[in-house]
């Protein structure tokens, strides 16, 4: 779907995609995404930068210039400037809480009271109930995320499987939370009420809820026969990271005070600022350093090495410079996915396969691959939902569906797959912020995947589908103002 008016594709000659040129090249860039990471391991920079020259071909022969091509691609950084900016922020939040000890600390207080047949499942309900509380995943995961990975790791537990903890966890309480920002979109997107809204996602939340929370259970246990080996480990650490810092327990109030504001509701970037700032007062106040070390450990990450090797492991990180990998991917992505929207690739095709669907089954399943697909060509969750909000919206109202059932799938379709793809903003966070691709934690990130497959499978036993009254379908379209 193209943003310009007819008189507007007359007189600077712009026309729409066609149906083939799409799909040709939606296929394009999706296979080699695919085979050039997983099959052949090539940079994602770039196949990413690789794609961005062809679609930036074939948006020419549609009639838009360079000039305006750079200015699609402009729009669609500045919508994700506060989640590029987040990584900055991020990158200085984890030097600033390694320099001052904070990060120490949690590790070595934790590895006292945290068992490793439990460290999954009571990490997980933590992630839930914080990201509940806040409203946000990505604060979580840069918070209570970084504390239970280090304790994970000192306890044996692989990253893989703590980073899809915790990540799982997350989605959880941002589908839950009533001040969540996806939340408000969904429903917003569709003009579904707030209310009958998350009423709707609990349909297919709590089942997926309680086989995650087993499963994280069965995969805890499994560590009960490393006792000894966790022992060793797990001292080691507590040594080494008592030798190094002091942890005198008034450390942990930069992470207790962040946690704090992010509860209040104050924005998770003033918090996460905030965060640095103590992060610098108490590193000066505790752990005797200068404004020198501050500044390097913002820009360059905690570089210090304790001559352990598994302590390194979890200390040597952070800084702005660490953070730029993931910056500098974000932003190709985030320029490829503009073109893709605004040049009008993505709502050809999904136009012309919607009216292929027929049963509610096949309406379901197109919706949650539309959220993929959204996902995968623009790089950012918010675009996918309202990209597809405002696609299938009068499709869904017209075959009889209440609002809140659409509102529903886009969360299920958008939020997961956007956590699971290396190249959209959210992967590249997590990537960034746990250490750990999402290639290599999706297996382990039960409530991410399962949250799709278990919707589809309730929807084919008719279980989940929201359908209007008689008396509601007499009634006439709400159009989007209306709603």
């Amino acid at each position: 779907m193209s943003n310009h008016s007819p008189s507007m594709v007359q007189e600077t000659g712009i026309c729409a995609p066609s149906f083939g040129q799409a799909a040709l090249l939606l296929s394009i860039i999706t296979l080699s995404l695919i085979t050039g990471i997983m099959a052949f391991s090539l940079d994602v920079h770039m196949l990413l930068i690789c794609a961005l020259i062809l679609t930036m071909i074939l948006s020419w022969r549609c009639g838009y210039s360079l000039d305006q091509q750079i200015a699609l691609m402009g729009d669609s950084i500045k919508n994700a400037t506060g989640a590029m900016f987040a990584f900055f922020l991020i990158g200085m939040i984890i030097g600033s809480w390694i320099l001052s000890g904070t990060l120490p600390a949690l590790i070595y207080y934790g590895l006292n009271f945290i068992s490793p047949e439990l460290f999954l499942p009571t990490g997980f309900l933590l992630c839930c109930v914080v990201t509940y509380a806040t409203g946000t995943a990505w604060g979580t995961a840069s918070t209570v995320g970084l504390a239970l990975t280090g304790m994970g790791m000192g306890l044996g537990v692989p990253l893989p499987v703590i980073a899809g903890m915790i990540i799982s966890g997350g989605i959880f309480g941002v589908k839950m939370s009533p001040i969540s920002d996806l939340t408000i979109l969904s429903s917003a997107t569709v003009g579904a009420d707030p209310k009958a809204h998350l009423k709707a996602v609990n349909k297919v939340n709590i089942p997926v809820f309680l086989i995650s929370l087993a499963a994280y259970y069965l995969i805890g246990s499994q560590f009960l026969g490393l006792d000894a080996g966790n022992t060793d480990r797990t001292t080691l650490i507590q040594q080494t990271l008592s030798q190094t810092f002091d942890l005198n327990p008034l450390v942990l109030a930069p992470i207790v005070i962040t946690l704090g504001l992010t509860f209040t509701k104050i924005p998770s970037q003033i918090a996460m600022f905030a965060g640095v700032l103590l992060g610098g007062m108490t590193a000066a106040i505790f752990q005797h350093n200068n404004l020198v070390d501050f500044f390097a450990v913002l820009n360059y990450g905690y570089q210090q090495s304790s001559g352990v090797e598994l302590v390194d492991q979890l200390l040597v990180r952070g800084g702005i410079q660490n953070m730029m990998w993931t910056f500098s991917l974000t932003f190709v992505a985030l320029c490829l996915g503009g073109l893709l929207e605004h040049v009008g690739f993505l709502g050809v095709l999904l136009q012309r396969l919607l009216c292929q669907v027929k049963s509610d089954f096949g309406l379901v399943l197109t919706t949650l691959l539309s959220c993929l697909l959204g996902n995968a060509a623009t790089s950012e969750v918010y675009l996918s939902v309202i990209l597809n909000g405002s696609l299938y919206k009068k499709v869904y109202q017209e075959r009889g569906f209440k609002l809140e059932m659409l509102s529903r799938l886009l969360e299920e379709g958008s939020l997961p797959t956007g956590f699971l793809l290396p190249w959209t903003t959210a992967g590249a966070f997590m990537t960034a912020t746990l250490g750990v691709s999402p290639l290599e934690y999706a297996p382990y990130a039960f409530y991410v995947w399962l949250t799709p497959v278990v919707s589809l499978l309730l929807v084919a036993m008719g279980r989940t589908l929201i359908k209007q009254s008689p008396e509601e379908n007499k009634q006439p379209l709400k159009t989007a103002v209306e709603a």
